[in-house]
C-alpha cells in the first residue's frame, strides 16, 4: 500500500474505507513538505482546502492589535486543521504556521464534500475532532481566566507530556509562554521554580515529569 493512503487510513476521520475509497482518497489528496516557518493560512482566508498533518507540528494563533501573540492550538501528527472554513466559518484572525519541519496531506473542498456524501460518517468524525478542540480551547480559556501563571504552565505540562514516560519534547520557553499567554521570562522562572521543587527535569527543548501528582496539585491551585 502507498504510504500515504496507508497514513491517511490509519487517521480517524478515514477509518473503514474501502479498498476502493482508499484509491479514491489517494486520487483525491496532495502530500507537501513545507519548512518550519511556512504560514499556510492568514487571517481573514476563507479557505478551500483541509489540511492533515502527516508528521511534524503546527500552531494556531492569533495576534493581537498590541502585537502580543497568543497560540490557540498545537497539532501534533495526525490533526486535521482548516476545517472551520469548510464548515462555512472563516478564520477569522488565526494563522496557521509550521513551527517545525511539516509534511502535509491537503484535500480539495470540492473533493471533501464528494467523499462525505459518499460516507457520512467522515462529516460526523469531522465534527467530532472539532468538537474536542473547541472543548481544549475552552479549558485554556477557563485557565487563562481563573488560574495563576505557575497553574498555567504546570495544566499545560500534563496536558502535554507523554503519558509513557513524562516527556515533552521539541518546545521553546518561548512556546510555553505564548501558550499560555504571558511573557518568556515569566514562563522560564516558573519552569526553573518547578524543576527546584523535583517537579520536572529541563534540558534543551525537554521536559521530563519526575512528579506527576505534585504538578497536578500546582495545576488545580
Amino acid at each position: 500500500m502507498d504510504e500515504k493512503i496507508r497514513t491517511l487510513s490509519t487517521m480517524e476521520l478515514f477509518q473503514d474505507l474501502s479498498p476502493q475509497e482508499q484509491e479514491e482518497l489517494d486520487r483525491i489528496t496532495t502530500m507537501t513538505s513545507v519548512r518550519r516557518g511556512k504560514v499556510l493560512y492568514r487571517p481573514e482566508e476563507s479557505g478551500e482546502v483541509l489540511f492533515i498533518l502527516k508528521s511534524g507540528r503546527v500552531q494556531l494563533y492569533r495576534i493581537a492589535p498590541e502585537g502580543k501573540k497568543l497560540v490557540i492550538a498545537t497539532l501534533n501528527k495526525g490533526s486535521l486543521f482548516g476545517e472551520m472554513a469548510l464548515l462555512g466559518q472563516q478564520m477569522h484572525n488565526t494563522f496557521a504556521e509550521a513551527i517545525t519541519d511539516c509534511q502535509i496531506c491537503i484535500m480539495r473542498r470540492s473533493d471533501l464534500e464528494h467523499l462525505i456524501m459518499q460516507r457520512p460518517q467522515v462529516a460526523l468524525r469531522m465534527l467530532e475532532i472539532t468538537g474536542r478542540r473547541l472543548r481544549d480551547a475552552e479549558i485554556r480559556l477557563e485557565d487563562l481566566a481563573f488560574k495563576s501563571i505557575p497553574a498555567r504552565i504546570a495544566s499545560l505540562l500534563l496536558r502535554l507530556a507523554d503519558k509513557e514516560d513524562g516527556v515533552l519534547s521539541g518546545y521553546t520557553h518561548q512556546d510555553f509562554a505564548e501558550m499560555v499567554g504571558t511573557y518568556r521570562e515569566t514562563a522560564t522562572q516558573v519552569l526553573n521554580d518547578l524543576k527546584s521543587k523535583g517537579l520536572i527535569d529541563i534540558g534543551r527543548k525537554r521536559i521530563t515529569i519526575r512528579d506527576w501528582e505534585g504538578l497536578k496539585t500546582i495545576a488545580e491551585d
